[in-house]
């Protein structure tokens, strides 16, 4: 059999131009074993009118394929050249295809993924056919431009419940059946299989249903009423800006395991990774976050499901769209409750200080690429693009046309937009000349500016003083987009003794400037981007580094905080501002800070970037100290219980910084912090973990623990602390396990790959950092993309920051042997390294 083949646009495009795809009738039977299930699939089509018979292929990647018939005529099951089966001599008309084989259950997280819970021994199956794993389920005409009905039916286990697209009913046969789709792409097919706990509600006619483990009901049930008054607020509010009406017959949420994503958008049935199923405390900026993706998810049903690409490259159109939306919309969102709750503008806090930094440093490596590429060539290469750029800078483009634009005008646009295309697919093109119809603005210039380039602007400030004793800005761009921007003016109150800053005024501004800006008297910190409504780096003059780096926990508001801790990111990671300068200043501030989301972006930052890379390893031991001095402050400022979510990120970041055992040992002896909070089992593995690390615990004590917390997070705590002991020969085994063995699972070879690399550890690694290059390349190579990109993002030894790593990865990439999956992940880890180098360099 040949090696499985991508689908090119071009093959797309043929195949779009030959067919018309009407039905598909798919039979699924989940009762055949635990390696391989069945698939049964009938396909309806047309051929279009052709003058001599055409040839095309359907696509499927069967463990056995039993047999093909076309019209009734059996087609030999060997011409199955890797995943596409070739249809020859097709005549104008209709045509019938069936298809009968057994497919391969999937470990990794495509395909239909089956997995047992180690708590009860319950086995649950779910679908995630992005891309082009809809062939791991059932044979299939795969490109997203051949929207067709689905019909589909399921056998499985006499206890399981069996979730679609469509509201499914139990057979007196016992066979579930889902009701027929609207017309749906192929990728966007889904079923969910297993002994669910449910709870179902109904809103506006529509049944609601949230699903998750039998061993997760309890802490799902603690939930449900939040998790189902954010869906129904996000409905009302979806429905109060869009003019379609949600396009499904129910809408389903099920948190399934070890799922890669953050969530799908398959419609009607949207899966989400379970650990949105909080076993643990949690912040609620983590609440928020889940929030965040239900809306996410939501919108995609009118970007992305109702209006589908015709092609990958406008996956812009569903993710950047889904991204602000998802963003905006909870914003907006009324959440019940007495009085009524709303997250305003702390949305985009969280957005600006974690989501946007994702674009910023993807969108400034070698693999960057347009948020609308216009040569994506096929779904190797479209796979790459679910990043930052698609995601955080798309998103970050969007809310910038939004305050160009107006609201009013976009929403118009986008309206037009659904009416025109729904249930149908459209391009790039399409949405730009929906939305000049309602603008008299040039949106074609604004989208060529913003969505067909690459990089960051830099805005740089300039002050200069007149002759009457007032000031003005110009505001010089390194760049080509135009920007609309506020400019922040803030005085100095200097009758307070902490140093409050004071907002004067805020000016509105486009760049480029057609004439300076008139400020008046000069401000202690001018700020460009306040609100942070632009995707650009921005830099300071020097009086108001002074203040910002003064008085910056003074500032009013937390998104005028956000903007100016990520100048100050950036400017660490430009190597314009030392590290050790950053950990002085999130010192001084973070003490003082009142949003959470700042906590935590800061301190993230501040302890993976900066004290484990960016630090020389002379440095590092004081970076740490640093940051646990400003854990324990934290810690402190929090005895009195007002703010347990901050107490919480205190304690994490404190456990993580350790640099000797006693502390964190007493609290996992204790099964407590003094004063709070309780070891919860999140708390507990990740002491055991630093310890691990420090070598102040065994394997022994790691296995007494997983015999406490048996749980799939247990199983993974587990291997994450054994594989970081520093032992060689704990080393050796965690090795073999993700590169040898091929026996982990997605999330498995994930939890012993964060383990495995310690900057700790550098003498006892230094022999796999020689070793990762050939082992990653070949594990890539035989498990596919999603471990590949497992491989490059966990498994690298992103601590070795040294010329020897750049050179062997080098050398590496000279060869042409890496997936596109893993090349890209090593090509983006290097460029991080060479940029680690030369902060430590200056």
């Amino acid at each position: 059999m040949s090696l499985m083949s991508v689908l090119t646009r071009d093959e797309a495009q043929a195949r779009a131009r030959l067919l018309d795809v009407h039905r598909y009738e798919i039979a699924l039977d989940l009762t055949r074993g635990d390696e391989t299930f069945d698939s049964r699939t009938v396909i309806q089509f047309t051929v279009r009118g052709k003058k001599k018979a055409a040839d095309t292929f359907v696509e499927l990647k069967p463990a056995e394929l039993r047999s093909v018939t076309l019209d009734g005529e059996p087609l030999d099951p060997e011409t199955l050249d890797g995943n596409r089966l070739p249809l020859k001599g097709l005549t104008a008309g209709k045509h019938e295809l069936r298809v009968d084989a057994a497919m391969r259950y999937s470990r990794t997280g495509e395909g239909m993924h089956r997995f047992t819970d180690p708590t009860d021994a319950e086995t649950y199956v779910y679908t995630q056919l992005f891309m082009d794993d809809v062939q791991r389920v059932f044979a299939a005409f795969d490109q997203p431009d051949l929207k067709a009905l689905f019909d589909l039916t399921v056998t499985a286990p006499e206890a399981w419940t069996v979730l679609a697209n469509g509201i499914t009913a139990q057979q007196d046969d016992g066979t579930w059946r889902a009701a027929t789709t609207p017309l749906i792409s192929t990728y966007l097919v889904a079923v969910a299989a297993g002994p669910w706990h449910s709870v179902r509600t109904e809103h506006r006619g529509l049944p609601f249903g949230i699903h998750c483990r039998r061993s997760l009901a309890p802490y799902l049930d603690t939930d449900a009423d939040e998790i189902l008054d954010v869906t129904r607020a996000l409905y009302d509010r979806y429905h109060e800006k869009f003019e379609e009406p949600y396009p499904f017959d129910s809408y389903d949420q099920a948190f399934v395991p070890e799922f890669n994503a953050g969530a799908m958008e398959n419609p009607g049935l949207v899966t989400f990774r379970d650990e949105f199923v909080y076993r643990s405390a949690v912040t609620d900026t983590e609440r928020q976050t889940r929030a965040m993706v239900i809306a996410h998810e939501m919108a995609h049903m009118w970007f992305g499901d109702l209006v589908t690409l015709k092609w990958w490259d406008d996956i812009w159109l569903n993710e950047s769209f889904a991204e602000y939306m998802g963003y905006q919309t909870l914003t907006e969102a009324t959440l019940g409750g007495t009085p009524p709750r709303k997250w305003g503008t702390d949305t985009w806090v969280d957005f600006g200080i974690a989501r946007k930094a994702w674009g910023y440093d993807a969108d400034q490596r070698p693999s960057t690429h347009p948020v609308a590429p216009e040569a994506v060539d096929d779904t190797a290469a479209a796979l790459l693009n679910f990043d930052g750029i698609s995601y955080a800078k798309g998103a970050s483009a969007l809310r910038q046309l939004v305050a160009w634009l107006g609201e009013k005008d976009f929403l118009a646009g986008i309206n037009a937009h659904f009416t025109r295309h729904r249930f149908g697919n459209a391009t790039l093109a399409d949405f730009i000349d929906n939305l000049a119809g309602a603008t008299e603005r040039d949106v074609h210039a604004w989208a060529d500016a913003w969505l067909r380039t690459t990089g960051v602007d830099t805005l740089t400030p300039k002050v200069t003083r007149a002759a009457d004793g007032t000031y003005t800005l110009t505001v010089d761009r390194t760049g080509s987009r135009p920007h609309h921007i506020a400019v922040g003016l803030y005085d100095q109150d200097l009758g307070d003794d902490q140093g409050h800053l004071t907002l004067r005024d805020r000016v509105e501004l486009d760049i480029p400037q057609t004439a300076d800006q008139p400020i008046g008297k000069r401000p202690a910190l001018l700020l460009l981007n306040d609100g942070d409504l632009t995707y650009a780096k921005v830099r300071f003059d020097p009086d108001s580094f002074t203040a910002v780096t003064g008085h910056l926990c003074g500032l009013p508001d937390p998104l005028t905080r956000a903007v100016v801790w990520n100048a100050l990111r950036d400017a660490v990671r430009d190597a314009e501002l030392p590290p050790t300068a950053y950990l002085e200043a999130a010192r001084t501030h973070l003490p003082r800070e009142s949003d959470l989301a700042i906590v935590q972006g800061v301190l993230t930052f501040a302890t993976t970037q900066v004290a484990d890379r960016f630090l020389t390893p002379d440095q590092r031991a004081t970076g740490l100290s640093t940051l646990g001095s400003l854990c324990r402050d934290l810690i402190r400022r929090t005895e009195d219980g007002d703010n347990p979510g901050l107490r919480l990120t205190a304690v994490r970041h404190a456990i993580d910084v350790a640099t000797r055992p006693e502390t964190i040992a007493a609290w996992l002896a204790e099964g407590t912090v003094p004063g709070g909070p309780e070891l919860d089992p999140e708390l507990r593995w990740r002491v055991l973990g630093r310890l691990a690390v420090l070598g102040a615990v065994d394997a022994a004590a790691i296995a007494e623990e997983l015999k406490r917390d048996p749980s799939a997070s247990g199983q993974e705590g587990a291997a994450r602390c054994r594989a970081a002991l520093p032992e060689p020969e704990a080393k050796r085994a965690a090795w073999e396990a993700m590169f040898t063995t091929d026996d982990l699972s997605n999330y498995l070879f994930t939890a012993t790959a964060q383990g495995f690399w310690q900057p700790e550890q550098a003498d006892l690694l230094r022999e796999y950092v020689e070793r990762y290059w050939a082992d990653a390349v070949s594990l890539a190579a035989r498990r596919g993309p999603a471990m590949a990109e497992a491989a490059g993002r966990w498994a690298f030894p992103v601590y070795a920051v040294n010329p020897e790593t750049v050179g062997l990865g080098k050398r590496c990439l000279q060869d042409d042997g890496a997936i596109p999956a893993l090349r890209r992940k090593l090509v983006d880890q290097l460029d991080d390294l060479e940029r680690a180098l030369r902060v430590r360099e200056a």
